[in-house]
């Protein structure tokens, strides 16, 4: 099953940016700078998130036509 990467990558920075100004909150950071880092870190993450789900994606579609080729060439299981 693939992921959509934009709307799961925005999912997770916005959780991440939540949970950052929460971390930040709580360390007793003014809400200027607790704002300013948890949105650096939510872009960041966004970034990370889309290069992981890409690489996800490429690995389970790259799975799919390795399999596709092997019940072609019948080299699937033997109890088909």
């Amino acid at each position: 099953m693939l992921l959509d990467v934009r709307s799961t990558s925005i999912n997770i920075a916005v959780v991440f940016f939540f949970g950052l100004g929460v971390v930040g909150w709580a360390a007793g950071l003014s809400p200027a700078v607790c704002c300013r880092r948890a949105l650096l870190g939510a872009v960041g993450m966004y970034i990370a998130a889309v290069l992981a789900i890409k690489v996800f994606n490429a690995i389970v579609i790259n799975a799919a036509i390795n399999a596709e080729e092997n019940i072609r060439k019948g080299h699937g299981n033997a109890d088909k």
